[in-house]
């Protein structure tokens, strides 16, 4: 009898599944979303909008309208083109199948979004990760070595990153870039509504390097669209491997409506940025532990044990992230997704009883 150990790859056999706790009944402050929903009255006029929508017929493949008002609303340069994706997910997967050349490496910092090194599996890519500081701030300099070293076809700088939230300084992003050129440089700006910083309209200027984002973090990761901006010889070569349809045709609608109703996700944006600050200055003020300075709508908090502390939550049905073994930097860490002011004081009063097991 044939089994999947007879056929599936060893090391896919010995990988796991990305995980997805179950959140049911929870205040679910483990995955970065923006916790609010539309206005009642936009998200009416949402539900008519896709009432519309042809459901019969498949996606357009490169929608012009949508890519266009994404172009103009995210002020991507006007050298550049763009790539859809599902998520950034899916932009990651293309950039390392399409780069997936015997012996090609990606180099990243670490820890780091956990996908640049998952993709690169996938695709018999390998990876690279050079350690940030203790603080998390970025080592530049073992950086440059490493990729002076490997010239790997990837480097992925997060900006913010996650689930360390550093902002990275530009200096040393034009250092790397300078340092990469056998490499193209791909920042990964899923976090730019909480940073406030971009290399958007600075990504036509280098023949290495790309801008990546997602509409997830403004509020609509239920829609999973992802977008690459960069000069067109990078964007048609990865546009080959896109699968044929990859944007569904209720994702492109929802798009295109709300890219009108921008001001109603910058405001939310604001306000997370602003819960964001109190929430740290709160956390910060209980015994035993450290919040990091983070630009995106999460803390990275090291606590005394996290795997108490992420229990502890749990009781108090506050669900959030124990990064706590991800990585040796991130000992009895755990990750807070920044919610409301309602949800932001229930776990904070979770984590106050912590004070209590000492």
């Amino acid at each position: 009898m044939t089994t999947a150990q007879d056929i599936i790859r060893p090391d896919v056999l010995a990988m796991s599944s990305y995980p997805v706790p179950d959140s049911t009944g929870l205040i679910k402050l483990d995955a970065m979303e923006n916790p609010y929903t539309l206005p009642a009255d936009l998200a009416r006029q949402l539900g008519e909008h896709l009432a519309g929508v042809a459901l019969n017929r498949y996606p357009s493949p490169r929608p012009a309208q949508l890519i266009a008002k994404l172009k103009r609303t995210m002020h991507v340069p006007d050298a550049c083109d763009l790539l859809l994706g599902n998520g950034s997910d899916e932009l990651i997967s293309m950039m390392a199948v399409a780069c997936a050349k015997p012996g090609a490496k990606v180099v990243a910092p670490v820890p780091g979004f956990v996908m640049y090194q998952m993709s690169a599996a996938f695709a018999h890519l390998e990876f690279i990760g050079v350690p940030l500081r203790e603080d998390f701030t970025l080592d530049a300099n073992a950086l440059i070595a490493e990729i002076e070293e490997h010239a790997p076809a990837l480097v992925y700088l997060a900006c913010p990153n996650n689930p360390t939230g550093t902002l990275y300084d530009d200096a040393d992003i034009e250092r790397i870039i300078a340092a990469s050129s056998k490499s193209l440089v791909v920042i990964d700006e899923a976090y730019q509504p909480f940073a406030e910083n971009t290399w958007m309209p600075r990504v036509a200027e280098f023949d290495n390097v790309v801008v990546m984002r997602t509409v997830s973090k403004l509020g609509l990761a239920g829609i999973r669209l992802g977008y690459m901006a960069g000069r067109p010889e990078w964007i048609v070569q990865f546009d080959k491997v896109r699968a044929p349809y990859n944007i569904n045709v209720l994702t492109q609608a929802t798009a295109d409506f709300l890219l009108d109703h921008l001001d109603v996700l910058d405001a939310q944006a604001a306000e997370l940025r602003t819960q964001r600050a109190t929430l740290a200055r709160e956390i910060a003020s209980l015994p035993g532990m450290t919040v990091y300075p983070s630009a995106g709508n999460f803390l990275l908090v090291r606590v005394p044990d996290a795997s108490v502390a992420f229990e502890t939550l749990l009781t108090s049905r506050v669900l959030v992230k124990n990064v706590g073994k991800m990585h040796p930097l991130l000992a009895n860490c755990v990750r807070l997704t920044v919610g409301t002011a309602e949800e932001n004081a229930q776990m904070v009063a979770a984590l106050k009883k912590l004070s209590t097991f000492d």
